[in-house]
């Protein structure tokens, strides 16, 4: 699964690249496409309740759940018509199965920007345009042949292809992205348009990047761009970020209270907040195992039975599944310990059923 970030030029988009992934795998010049082919990172998605576990069980490692970062190229009007290598960059937007789009908030006169000023609400109709007419496209050279496919055969699947295109088009024209009529389609629809791989199809997260000076306002900022937007937001200072790349956890703290002046550090937005709001759109989540050698996050399918999660660890564990043996996370925690939330009957024995919650503890019984 892969999260891609995409916006225009010059908006910290490498810089953020950057700071997520702790190198300097991305150019961050100056000028427009400082980015051409598209860098992946592994990224870690922090969670506190796993350092809590950690802790409580004296862990010698904790291993994070993972996700994937691509570092897309900036587009720029007309890209859907090849401008500046506009269809390259959108082939690469289409292999995502997130996007995440880069919103300059900040301002900086030594940083140029490619509309020549700061308009985060403008560069989102830019790049949604792009999007829409590269799917409209898509959509205008496959739908007649279709639909008059559909009326000679009356073929199920082909009937669902063609009212699926036709109710996309209808939405394109009227410059709605397809994720936002997602309810209109039905289940066989959206099935039927799957391989499309459609950009305005796929999940949205926008990330606003604010100066440093803003950080004190990173709230009214976020519900500012909400209500606009309707779409998941995250805050992010990206130049900060890069900044603080190499220090420790403890410095870092120490370096914002240094840094960013009357805010309380802990209410600062950080990277950590945008990877797990990313990860999240993809319909992810994880549960947890723990214990003296190990504390670790595994990652699922929202909705994963028992068995099919026991699979994330080992295809036995799934073919040989028995029970599972459950603890909520904050039962876990108030006792201190697995064995005292089994005296308190917290631990719970569960079957094939049963479907996984997220942050649930579990160890599995199996038989191969």
């Amino acid at each position: 699964m892969k999260i891609g970030i995409v916006w225009l030029p010059n908006v910290g988009k490498s810089t953020l690249f950057n700071a997520l992934t702790k190198s300097y795998a991305a150019d961050a010049g100056n000028f427009p496409f400082c980015t051409i082919e598209p860098n992946v990172g592994i990224v870690d998605v922090k969670d506190i309740r796993l350092e809590t576990l950690s802790k409580i069980s004296n862990t010698q490692k904790i291993v994070y759940a993972t996700t994937s970062f691509v570092d897309i190229a900036g587009l720029v009007k007309w890209a859907s018509s090849g401008e500046w290598l506009g269809n390259k960059f959108l082939s690469h937007i289409r292999e995502v199965d997130v996007i995440v789009q880069v919103l300059r908030y900040f301002q900086d006169p030594d940083v140029s920007h490619v509309e020549w000023s700061v308009d985060p609400m403008r560069d989102v109709e830019i790049i949604n345009m792009e999007l829409i007419i590269s799917d409209l496209e898509q959509v205008d050279k496959n739908l007649p042949a279709i639909a008059k496919k559909a009326s000679v055969t009356k073929e199920k699947t082909m009937v669902a292809t063609a009212s699926a295109l036709t109710k996309i088009k209808k939405a394109l024209d009227n410059g709605k992205l397809i994720y936002d009529i997602r309810d209109e389609l039905s289940q066989e629809e959206h099935i039927a348009i799957k391989n499309y791989n459609f950009l305005t199809n796929k999940s949205f997260l926008y990330a606003i990047n604010v100066g440093q000076d803003d950080l004190a306002l990173a709230q009214e900022i976020q519900q500012e761009f909400y209500s606009k937007l309707h779409k998941p937001i995250a805050i992010v200072c990206a130049a900060l970020e890069s900044e603080m790349m190499t220090l420790s956890e403890s410095e870092r703290e120490e370096f914002l209270e240094m840094m960013v002046d009357k805010v309380d550090v802990k209410s600062i937005p950080t990277l950590d907040d945008m990877i797990g709001l990313a990860f999240k759109q993809l319909w992810l989540m994880y549960y947890f195992t723990t214990g003296e050698k190990e504390s670790r996050a595994w990652t699922i399918p929202v909705g994963s039975t028992a068995p099919q999660a026991a699979g994330a660890i080992h295809t036995d564990f799934e073919r040989g599944f028995i029970k599972a043996e459950i603890v909520n996370y904050q039962h876990f925690v108030d006792c201190g310990s697995r064995s005292k939330a089994k005296e308190k009957w917290l631990l719970k024995l569960q079957g094939k059923d049963y479907i996984v919650q997220d942050g649930d503890i579990i160890v599995f019984k199996f038989n191969v």
